[in-house]
Protein backbone atom coordinates (compact mmCIF):
# COMPACT_ATOMS: atom_id res chain seq x y z
CA UNK A 1 0.00 0.00 0.00
CA UNK A 2 1.39 3.08 -0.72
CA UNK A 3 2.13 5.75 2.23
CA UNK A 4 -0.60 8.37 0.64
CA UNK A 5 -3.20 5.36 1.30
CA UNK A 6 -2.26 5.06 5.24
CA UNK A 7 -2.07 8.99 5.36
CA UNK A 8 -5.57 9.26 4.05
CA UNK A 9 -6.99 6.89 6.29
CA UNK A 10 -5.16 8.51 9.38
CA UNK A 11 -6.96 11.93 7.36
CA UNK A 12 -10.47 10.24 7.37
CA UNK A 13 -9.90 9.56 11.34
CA UNK A 14 -8.70 12.89 12.26
CA UNK A 15 -11.30 14.79 10.42
CA UNK A 16 -14.07 12.62 12.14
CA UNK A 17 -12.45 13.17 15.64
CA UNK A 18 -12.44 16.73 14.33
CA UNK A 19 -16.27 17.27 13.49
CA UNK A 20 -16.78 16.00 16.99
CA UNK A 21 -14.45 18.40 19.15
CA UNK A 22 -16.40 20.87 21.37
CA UNK A 23 -14.26 23.45 20.89
CA UNK A 24 -15.66 23.26 17.31
CA UNK A 25 -19.02 22.07 17.52
CA UNK A 26 -20.27 23.28 21.68
CA UNK A 27 -20.07 26.93 20.81
CA UNK A 28 -22.22 27.72 18.53
CA UNK A 29 -25.20 25.39 21.28
CA UNK A 30 -24.76 28.12 23.91
CA UNK A 31 -25.89 31.14 21.91
CA UNK A 32 -29.61 30.07 21.94
CA UNK A 33 -29.73 29.38 25.94
CA UNK A 34 -31.10 32.67 27.53
CA UNK A 35 -29.04 33.08 30.41
CA UNK A 36 -30.35 32.74 33.99
CA UNK A 37 -31.70 35.09 36.35
CA UNK A 38 -29.89 32.62 39.42
CA UNK A 39 -27.12 30.51 39.38
CA UNK A 40 -25.74 28.66 36.04
CA UNK A 41 -24.24 25.25 37.69
CA UNK A 42 -22.04 23.38 34.74
CA UNK A 43 -22.32 19.35 35.68
CA UNK A 44 -21.29 16.64 33.52
CA UNK A 45 -19.84 13.25 32.79
CA UNK A 46 -18.07 11.54 30.06
CA UNK A 47 -14.99 11.05 27.50
CA UNK A 48 -15.64 14.21 26.29
CA UNK A 49 -17.02 16.32 29.51
CA UNK A 50 -13.57 18.08 30.69
CA UNK A 51 -12.95 19.71 26.68
CA UNK A 52 -16.47 20.51 26.76
CA UNK A 53 -16.35 22.26 30.15
CA UNK A 54 -13.91 24.26 28.48
CA UNK A 55 -15.13 25.17 25.96
CA UNK A 56 -18.20 26.26 27.93
CA UNK A 57 -15.90 29.02 29.79
CA UNK A 58 -14.08 30.42 27.02
CA UNK A 59 -17.83 31.44 25.10
CA UNK A 60 -20.04 31.67 27.83
CA UNK A 61 -21.99 35.03 28.10
CA UNK A 62 -24.51 34.56 30.55
CA UNK A 63 -22.27 35.69 33.79
CA UNK A 64 -20.82 33.76 36.38
CA UNK A 65 -20.57 29.67 36.28
CA UNK A 66 -19.44 27.01 39.04
CA UNK A 67 -19.72 22.98 38.57
CA UNK A 68 -18.17 20.20 38.41
CA UNK A 69 -17.54 17.39 35.95
CA UNK A 70 -16.16 13.97 35.74
CA UNK A 71 -14.07 12.69 33.03
CA UNK A 72 -11.69 9.41 32.34
CA UNK A 73 -8.30 9.38 33.73
CA UNK A 74 -5.60 11.19 31.46
CA UNK A 75 -9.14 12.75 29.58
CA UNK A 76 -8.61 16.47 31.42
CA UNK A 77 -8.42 19.70 29.99
CA UNK A 78 -7.52 23.23 31.65
CA UNK A 79 -10.12 25.07 33.89
CA UNK A 80 -10.35 28.07 35.87
CA UNK A 81 -14.37 27.64 37.45
CA UNK A 82 -15.47 24.13 36.47
CA UNK A 83 -13.88 21.52 38.73
CA UNK A 84 -12.81 18.75 36.68
CA UNK A 85 -11.93 15.00 38.42
CA UNK A 86 -11.04 11.81 36.63
CA UNK A 87 -12.28 8.46 37.24
CA UNK A 88 -12.14 4.72 35.86
CA UNK A 89 -13.96 4.13 32.62
CA UNK A 90 -15.40 1.48 31.83
CA UNK A 91 -15.01 -0.16 34.89
CA UNK A 92 -16.18 2.47 37.69
CA UNK A 93 -14.34 2.97 41.11
CA UNK A 94 -14.69 5.33 44.34
CA UNK A 95 -13.10 8.13 42.69
CA UNK A 96 -16.70 8.40 40.12
CA UNK A 97 -18.63 7.75 43.28
CA UNK A 98 -17.58 10.61 45.01
CA UNK A 99 -17.99 12.78 42.06
CA UNK A 100 -21.32 11.76 41.05
CA UNK A 101 -22.54 12.27 44.92
CA UNK A 102 -20.94 15.86 44.56
CA UNK A 103 -22.95 16.53 41.35
CA UNK A 104 -26.21 15.47 42.68
CA UNK A 105 -25.52 17.64 45.51
CA UNK A 106 -24.96 20.38 43.70
CA UNK A 107 -28.27 20.50 41.35
CA UNK A 108 -30.45 20.07 44.82
CA UNK A 109 -31.94 22.79 46.42
CA UNK A 110 -32.45 24.97 43.57
CA UNK A 111 -34.91 26.97 42.41
CA UNK A 112 -36.78 28.33 38.67
CA UNK A 113 -34.45 30.97 38.34
CA UNK A 114 -31.11 28.81 38.15
CA UNK A 115 -30.59 26.82 34.66
CA UNK A 116 -28.23 23.46 35.52
CA UNK A 117 -25.89 23.51 32.23
CA UNK A 118 -25.31 19.07 32.11
CA UNK A 119 -22.73 18.36 29.71
CA UNK A 120 -23.13 14.72 28.61
CA UNK A 121 -20.94 12.30 26.49
CA UNK A 122 -20.06 8.89 25.90
CA UNK A 123 -18.52 6.90 28.73
CA UNK A 124 -20.81 9.21 31.52
CA UNK A 125 -22.67 5.72 32.21
CA UNK A 126 -19.44 4.47 34.32
CA UNK A 127 -17.79 7.99 35.25
CA UNK A 128 -20.67 9.13 37.08
CA UNK A 129 -21.15 5.81 39.15
CA UNK A 130 -23.78 5.96 42.35
CA UNK A 131 -25.24 2.81 42.90
CA UNK A 132 -28.76 2.87 44.18
CA UNK A 133 -29.55 2.85 47.86
CA UNK A 134 -28.79 -1.04 49.12
CA UNK A 135 -26.24 -1.69 46.35
CA UNK A 136 -22.63 -1.46 47.01
CA UNK A 137 -20.15 0.42 44.26
CA UNK A 138 -18.43 -3.48 44.81
CA UNK A 139 -21.31 -5.04 43.70
CA UNK A 140 -22.00 -2.71 40.67
CA UNK A 141 -18.55 -3.01 39.59
CA UNK A 142 -18.71 -6.63 39.59
CA UNK A 143 -21.97 -6.66 37.06
CA UNK A 144 -19.78 -4.37 34.57
CA UNK A 145 -17.36 -6.28 34.29
CA UNK A 146 -19.72 -9.26 33.58
CA UNK A 147 -21.35 -7.26 31.24
CA UNK A 148 -18.51 -6.24 28.93
CA UNK A 149 -17.33 -9.24 28.49
CA UNK A 150 -20.59 -10.70 28.04
CA UNK A 151 -20.93 -9.10 24.55
CA UNK A 152 -23.93 -7.18 25.74
CA UNK A 153 -24.58 -3.88 23.72
CA UNK A 154 -24.61 -0.47 24.74
CA UNK A 155 -28.32 -0.21 25.27
CA UNK A 156 -28.67 -3.62 27.07
CA UNK A 157 -25.62 -2.30 29.70
CA UNK A 158 -26.87 1.00 30.20
CA UNK A 159 -30.39 -0.61 30.68
CA UNK A 160 -29.01 -2.55 33.71
CA UNK A 161 -26.51 0.77 34.42
CA UNK A 162 -29.48 3.25 35.01
CA UNK A 163 -31.59 0.24 37.42
CA UNK A 164 -28.37 -0.27 39.53
CA UNK A 165 -27.55 3.53 39.52
CA UNK A 166 -29.18 6.94 42.41
CA UNK A 167 -28.06 9.50 39.23
CA UNK A 168 -28.57 8.55 35.46
CA UNK A 169 -32.01 7.39 33.90
CA UNK A 170 -33.54 10.72 34.70
CA UNK A 171 -32.60 11.17 38.24
CA UNK A 172 -30.02 13.90 37.87
CA UNK A 173 -32.92 16.29 36.16
CA UNK A 174 -35.33 14.86 39.10
CA UNK A 175 -32.71 16.05 41.73
CA UNK A 176 -32.54 19.60 39.74
CA UNK A 177 -36.41 20.31 39.44
CA UNK A 178 -37.56 22.77 39.74
CA UNK A 179 -34.21 24.61 38.15
CA UNK A 180 -34.20 24.59 34.37
CA UNK A 181 -32.15 21.90 32.97
CA UNK A 182 -29.98 22.20 29.62
CA UNK A 183 -28.09 19.11 28.49
CA UNK A 184 -25.67 19.86 25.86
CA UNK A 185 -24.81 15.93 24.72
CA UNK A 186 -22.68 14.33 21.85
CA UNK A 187 -23.77 10.97 20.63
CA UNK A 188 -22.03 7.96 20.90
CA UNK A 189 -24.72 5.32 20.51
CA UNK A 190 -26.96 3.98 17.61
CA UNK A 191 -29.43 6.11 16.35
CA UNK A 192 -28.44 8.66 18.69
CA UNK A 193 -30.97 7.29 21.63
CA UNK A 194 -30.86 10.49 24.04
CA UNK A 195 -31.74 7.98 26.36
CA UNK A 196 -28.61 5.50 26.01
CA UNK A 197 -25.87 8.74 26.12
CA UNK A 198 -24.23 8.18 29.32
CA UNK A 199 -27.36 6.45 30.86
CA UNK A 200 -29.66 9.29 29.95
CA UNK A 201 -29.08 10.80 33.27
CA UNK A 202 -31.34 13.88 32.10
CA UNK A 203 -33.48 12.00 29.85
CA UNK A 204 -36.82 9.95 30.44
CA UNK A 205 -36.33 6.74 30.73
CA UNK A 206 -38.12 3.99 28.48
CA UNK A 207 -36.17 0.99 29.89
CA UNK A 208 -37.86 -0.97 32.64
CA UNK A 209 -36.16 -3.04 35.71
CA UNK A 210 -37.65 -6.10 34.10
CA UNK A 211 -36.08 -5.47 31.27
CA UNK A 212 -32.70 -5.40 33.26
CA UNK A 213 -33.51 -8.48 35.03
CA UNK A 214 -33.99 -10.48 31.13
CA UNK A 215 -30.40 -9.06 30.04
CA UNK A 216 -28.69 -10.65 33.34
CA UNK A 217 -30.94 -13.73 32.94
CA UNK A 218 -29.88 -12.95 28.84
CA UNK A 219 -25.75 -13.14 29.10
CA UNK A 220 -25.83 -15.52 32.32
CA UNK A 221 -24.72 -12.50 34.34
CA UNK A 222 -23.79 -14.17 37.75
CA UNK A 223 -24.90 -11.04 39.80
CA UNK A 224 -24.39 -10.64 43.73
CA UNK A 225 -27.75 -10.91 45.03
CA UNK A 226 -28.30 -7.21 46.67
CA UNK A 227 -28.22 -6.81 42.68
CA UNK A 228 -31.14 -8.94 42.30
CA UNK A 229 -33.30 -7.90 44.86
CA UNK A 230 -32.67 -4.11 44.05
CA UNK A 231 -34.09 -5.10 40.50
CA UNK A 232 -36.91 -6.75 41.67
CA UNK A 233 -37.93 -4.06 43.87
CA UNK A 234 -40.67 -1.48 42.08
CA UNK A 235 -39.22 1.22 43.78
CA UNK A 236 -36.01 1.51 42.17
CA UNK A 237 -37.48 1.89 38.68
CA UNK A 238 -36.76 5.42 36.32
CA UNK A 239 -38.96 8.21 35.54
CA UNK A 240 -40.48 7.81 32.66
CA UNK A 241 -41.66 9.97 29.59
CA UNK A 242 -44.50 12.21 30.68
CA UNK A 243 -43.22 12.82 34.06
CA UNK A 244 -43.80 16.59 35.08
CA UNK A 245 -40.33 16.58 36.15
CA UNK A 246 -39.17 17.09 32.70
CA UNK A 247 -40.97 20.00 31.47
CA UNK A 248 -38.17 22.24 32.52
CA UNK A 249 -35.75 20.25 30.53
CA UNK A 250 -33.94 20.50 27.28
CA UNK A 251 -31.89 18.33 25.63
CA UNK A 252 -29.73 18.85 22.66
CA UNK A 253 -27.57 16.86 20.74
CA UNK A 254 -24.53 18.93 19.39
CA UNK A 255 -22.60 16.16 17.88
CA UNK A 256 -23.19 13.23 16.60
CA UNK A 257 -21.44 10.18 14.71
CA UNK A 258 -23.33 10.64 11.46
CA UNK A 259 -21.18 13.89 11.13
CA UNK A 260 -18.38 12.45 12.29
CA UNK A 261 -18.57 10.25 9.44
CA UNK A 262 -19.72 12.51 6.85
CA UNK A 263 -17.13 14.66 7.61
CA UNK A 264 -14.44 11.47 6.65
CA UNK A 265 -16.39 11.06 3.78
CA UNK A 266 -15.87 14.58 2.63
CA UNK A 267 -12.09 13.63 2.61
CA UNK A 268 -12.02 10.43 1.22
CA UNK A 269 -13.78 11.86 -2.02
CA UNK A 270 -10.95 14.89 -2.21
CA UNK A 271 -8.84 12.04 -2.82
CA UNK A 272 -10.63 10.43 -5.41
CA UNK A 273 -12.88 7.84 -3.59
CA UNK A 274 -16.07 7.32 -3.88
CA UNK A 275 -17.83 7.42 -0.32
CA UNK A 276 -20.34 4.58 0.82
CA UNK A 277 -21.27 5.54 4.52
CA UNK A 278 -22.49 2.08 5.55
CA UNK A 279 -23.79 4.10 9.13
CA UNK A 280 -23.95 3.10 12.56
CA UNK A 281 -23.48 -0.61 13.01
CA UNK A 282 -23.70 -2.70 16.49
CA UNK A 283 -23.08 -6.61 16.60
CA UNK A 284 -19.78 -9.07 17.16
CA UNK A 285 -17.18 -7.50 16.16
CA UNK A 286 -16.08 -10.07 14.21
CA UNK A 287 -19.43 -10.92 12.46
CA UNK A 288 -19.13 -7.19 11.34
CA UNK A 289 -16.01 -7.59 10.06
CA UNK A 290 -17.29 -10.67 7.29
CA UNK A 291 -19.60 -8.09 6.32
CA UNK A 292 -17.83 -5.70 5.53
CA UNK A 293 -14.69 -7.67 3.85
CA UNK A 294 -17.91 -9.16 1.64
CA UNK A 295 -18.89 -5.82 0.56
CA UNK A 296 -15.29 -4.88 -0.02
CA UNK A 297 -14.59 -7.70 -2.26
CA UNK A 298 -18.15 -7.45 -4.06
CA UNK A 299 -17.10 -3.73 -4.96
CA UNK A 300 -14.18 -4.93 -6.43
CA UNK A 301 -15.00 -7.60 -8.25
CA UNK A 302 -18.26 -6.32 -9.52
CA UNK A 303 -18.40 -3.02 -9.05
CA UNK A 304 -21.47 -3.19 -7.01
CA UNK A 305 -23.14 -1.22 -5.04
CA UNK A 306 -20.65 1.28 -6.66
CA UNK A 307 -17.02 1.28 -8.64
CA UNK A 308 -13.57 1.19 -7.25
CA UNK A 309 -12.08 3.54 -6.15
CA UNK A 310 -14.40 3.58 -3.05
CA UNK A 311 -14.01 4.34 0.32
CA UNK A 312 -16.40 2.32 3.01
CA UNK A 313 -17.24 4.22 5.69
CA UNK A 314 -19.03 3.24 9.22
CA UNK A 315 -19.58 3.81 12.78
CA UNK A 316 -21.37 2.56 15.54
CA UNK A 317 -20.29 0.25 18.55
CA UNK A 318 -19.58 -3.11 17.91
CA UNK A 319 -19.08 -5.91 20.88
CA UNK A 320 -16.73 -8.20 21.52
CA UNK A 321 -17.54 -11.62 23.15
CA UNK A 322 -13.80 -12.86 25.38
CA UNK A 323 -13.00 -16.17 25.13
CA UNK A 324 -9.49 -15.71 25.39
CA UNK A 325 -6.83 -14.17 27.87
CA UNK A 326 -5.28 -11.67 25.13
CA UNK A 327 -4.88 -7.75 24.35
CA UNK A 328 -7.44 -5.74 22.43
CA UNK A 329 -9.86 -3.65 21.87
CA UNK A 330 -13.28 -4.16 19.88
CA UNK A 331 -11.60 -2.01 16.82
CA UNK A 332 -8.49 -4.29 16.69
CA UNK A 333 -10.76 -7.52 16.85
CA UNK A 334 -12.49 -5.89 14.17
CA UNK A 335 -9.53 -4.76 11.74
CA UNK A 336 -7.60 -8.78 12.47
CA UNK A 337 -10.85 -10.03 11.52
CA UNK A 338 -11.17 -7.92 8.33
CA UNK A 339 -7.55 -8.96 7.56
CA UNK A 340 -8.40 -12.61 8.22
CA UNK A 341 -11.12 -12.45 6.15
CA UNK A 342 -9.71 -10.19 2.80
CA UNK A 343 -5.65 -12.17 3.01
CA UNK A 344 -4.05 -9.37 1.02
CA UNK A 345 -7.18 -9.05 -1.33
CA UNK A 346 -7.11 -6.09 -4.03
CA UNK A 347 -4.83 -3.58 -2.39
CA UNK A 348 -7.84 -3.03 -0.09
CA UNK A 349 -6.39 -0.88 3.28
CA UNK A 350 -8.33 -0.10 6.28
CA UNK A 351 -8.25 1.53 9.73
CA UNK A 352 -10.49 1.42 12.74
CA UNK A 353 -9.79 3.83 15.48
CA UNK A 354 -12.08 4.38 18.48
CA UNK A 355 -12.98 8.21 18.37
CA UNK A 356 -12.08 8.56 22.00
CA UNK A 357 -8.62 7.77 21.68
CA UNK A 358 -8.68 4.54 23.12
CA UNK A 359 -9.60 1.24 21.76
CA UNK A 360 -10.96 -0.50 24.77
CA UNK A 361 -8.38 -0.43 27.74
CA UNK A 362 -5.18 -0.77 25.75
CA UNK A 363 -2.59 2.28 25.07
CA UNK A 364 -4.05 2.41 20.96
CA UNK A 365 -6.71 3.89 19.29
CA UNK A 366 -6.83 1.11 16.85
CA UNK A 367 -5.07 -0.01 13.88
CA UNK A 368 -4.57 0.63 10.15
CA UNK A 369 -4.57 -2.72 8.31
CA UNK A 370 -1.93 -2.21 4.88
CA UNK A 371 -2.59 -3.78 1.86
CA UNK A 372 0.54 -5.20 2.96
CA UNK A 373 0.02 -6.60 6.43
CA UNK A 374 -1.20 -9.70 5.98
CA UNK A 375 1.95 -10.43 3.75
CA UNK A 376 4.19 -8.82 6.49
CA UNK A 377 2.70 -11.15 8.94
CA UNK A 378 3.29 -14.60 6.71
CA UNK A 379 6.99 -13.50 6.74
CA UNK A 380 7.28 -12.99 9.99
CA UNK A 381 5.53 -15.71 11.07
CA UNK A 382 3.10 -13.89 13.16
CA UNK A 383 0.18 -16.42 13.41
CA UNK A 384 -3.02 -14.08 13.00
CA UNK A 385 -5.55 -17.09 13.15
CA UNK A 386 -4.22 -18.27 16.58
CA UNK A 387 -4.27 -14.34 18.12
CA UNK A 388 -7.79 -13.81 16.60
CA UNK A 389 -8.62 -16.71 18.64
CA UNK A 390 -7.25 -15.56 21.81
CA UNK A 391 -8.57 -12.17 21.33
CA UNK A 392 -5.18 -10.37 20.86
CA UNK A 393 -5.48 -8.08 18.28
CA UNK A 394 -3.64 -5.64 20.07
CA UNK A 395 -0.70 -8.13 19.81
CA UNK A 396 -1.10 -8.32 16.53
CA UNK A 397 -0.88 -5.07 15.21
CA UNK A 398 1.43 -4.32 17.36
CA UNK A 399 4.29 -7.09 16.10
CA UNK A 400 3.46 -5.95 12.59
CA UNK A 401 3.79 -1.83 13.72
CA UNK A 402 0.17 -0.94 12.36
CA UNK A 403 -1.47 0.46 16.11
CA UNK A 404 -2.80 3.81 15.50
CA UNK A 405 -1.69 5.71 18.83
CA UNK A 406 -3.54 9.44 19.35
CA UNK A 407 -3.80 9.60 23.07
CA UNK A 408 -7.46 10.29 24.35
CA UNK A 409 -9.04 13.21 22.14
CA UNK A 410 -11.38 14.28 24.62
CA UNK A 411 -14.11 13.66 22.24
CA UNK A 412 -16.09 10.49 21.70
CA UNK A 413 -18.49 9.49 18.92
CA UNK A 414 -17.73 6.13 19.11
CA UNK A 415 -15.96 3.83 16.63
CA UNK A 416 -14.71 4.94 13.33
CA UNK A 417 -14.00 2.31 10.40
CA UNK A 418 -12.61 2.96 6.82
CA UNK A 419 -11.98 0.41 4.04
CA UNK A 420 -10.25 2.05 1.00
CA UNK A 421 -11.50 -0.08 -2.42
CA UNK A 422 -8.84 1.40 -5.02
CA UNK A 423 -9.20 0.71 -8.61
CA UNK A 424 -7.94 -2.39 -10.65
CA UNK A 425 -5.60 -2.28 -12.55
Amino acid sequence: MSQDHRELLRAMFDAAVGAASPAVCLPQYLKSITPPKGRTIVVGAGKAAASMAAAVEAHWYGGALEGLVVTRYDHGAATNKIEVIEASHPVPDIAGREAAKRILKKVQGLNEDDLVLALISGGGSALMALPAEGVSLEEKQAVNKALLKSGANISEMNCVRKHLSAIKGGRLARAAAPARVVALMISDVPNDDLSVIASGPTVPDPSTREEALAVIAKYKINAPQAVLDHLANPACETPKPGDPIFAQVQNILIATPQGSLEAAAVVAQQAGFTPCILGDLEGESRDVALVHAGIAKQIALHGQPFSPPVAIISGGETTVTVRGNGKGGRDAEFLLGLMLALEGFGGISAIACDTDGIDGVETNAGAIMGSDSFMRAQKANIDLKKMFANNDAFSAFEALGDLVVTGPTRTNVNDFRAILVPKRI
